[in-house]
């Protein structure tokens, strides 16, 4: 993201899910990833693997989706309760 981009993560750093305020931490997760560009990565399904003879668009295509998908894991998973990210 970039520096000059007000970041919305301190929705969710500020009160992490713990279990029973789900619904509130589902909306700001989902305020936080429209702002960077990465709902779609709870929205979509996960894309086949296109294969070692597609396109290169396609390719990198999928390795984005990926790559936001480890984004998207790791920020839901850091704002959790430890109790939940176990």
């Amino acid at each position: 993201m970039a520096n000059n981009t007000i970041s919305l993560r301190s929705l969710l750093e500020n009160e992490k899910m713990n279990g029973i305020n789900f619904l509130d931490w589902l909306r700001n997760l989902r305020i936080v990833l429209k702002q960077e560009m990465k709902e779609y990565v709870i929205e979509e399904p996960v894309p086949n693997d296109p294969g070692a003879n597609a396109s290169r668009a396609d390719k990198d295509k999928f390795k984005k989706h990926m790559d936001d998908m480890v984004d998207v894991g790791c920020l839901m998973l850091a704002t959790m309760t430890l109790k939940l990210q176990k």
